[in-house]
């Protein structure tokens, strides 16, 4: 994990989500199964055995492993998935504190949105959250109550480059700032509007990248580009996309789901 991190430092990222399998467990979110790609594309998977008591023996350590590596002039991120507890949360958030994190994501259920209140109370790491929201509606408590510190919608889940704005500007009074989810399952078009998007935003912090999978390229054609740890809209009209309709039907869809999370009981837990 450690050599990951430095890996993406040495191609010139300025941030790094750190994310790493907890011993004891066999596979866990946000790390790339034996065959996927760096995109994280692989077969679809039932992921056993989850312990969240595990997870928070482990999580300060690995923290305090990576800044004795790589130091403190790269920011780091660290995304928990909802899975934990408000105290849980907070908990972590106090232990993770000394490593000045950028943000710690997702740490409880985003529909639970009273417990942020309750995790402020125990820790100053920052917080993120909001990738699955769909509108300000969703998220205007959050901000208005100063609970987070970076909203996480994106332009494709949250109405358009039209509506991500109004979130912004109502978050900027606040202080929040906006780290637009990115993951690589959306499509190149979306990240060309993100970097527009993120160019234009006065609170616009960091933009969430990672790599599309090989096959994008085969099917769209962008100008936006990753240069110097920065996302560069490029000088094309528009959002600087095209799209290869007659590539895109050599690729039959493929139904896919997300992940089913078990805990070490068998019960289902938070994904």
């Amino acid at each position: 994990m450690i050599e990951r991190v430095q890996g993406y430092i040495a191609e010139g990222y300025r941030a790094v989500r750190v994310q790493c399998l907890v011993p004891g467990l066999e596979e866990m979110y946000g790390i790339p199964r034996e065959g996927a790609d760096r995109a994280g594309i692989g077969l679809p998977y039932v992921e056993q055995g989850w312990s969240s008591e595990k997870y928070l023996r482990f999580a300060p350590t690995m923290f305090d492993q990576v800044r004795d590596a790589v130091g403190f002039d790269v920011a780091l991120l660290h995304d928990a998935h909802h899975r934990l507890t408000p105290g849980q949360a907070g908990w972590l958030g106090k232990h993770l504190e000394d490593h000045q994190l950028l943000w710690l994501e997702d740490p409880v259920p985003a529909e639970l949105q009273s417990a942020y209140r309750v995790i402020r109370q125990h820790t100053t790491t920052p917080l993120a959250v909001g990738e699955v929201f769909n509108s300000l509606f969703d998220c205007e408590q959050l901000i208005r109550e100063q609970l987070i510190d970076y909203i996480r919608t994106s332009v494709v889940h949250a109405g358009g480059i039209s509506h991500l704005r109004k979130i912004a500007a109502f978050a900027e009074p606040y202080g929040v700032r906006t780290g637009s989810h990115g993951a690589s399952d959306l499509s190149p078009v979306t990240m060309g509007a993100a970097v527009h998007f993120g160019v234009a935003t006065y609170n616009a912090a960091i933009q969430e990248y990672n790599e599309h999978p090989r096959q994008a390229a085969d099917v769209f054609d962008w100008d936006w580009r990753f240069k110097d740890g920065y996302l560069v809209p490029g000088d094309r009209p528009g959002i600087g996309v095209d799209i290869d309709e007659a590539a895109a039907e050599r690729y039959e869809y493929q139904r896919a789901y997300l992940p089913i999370s078990r805990r070490e009981d068998g019960s289902v837990g938070s994904w």
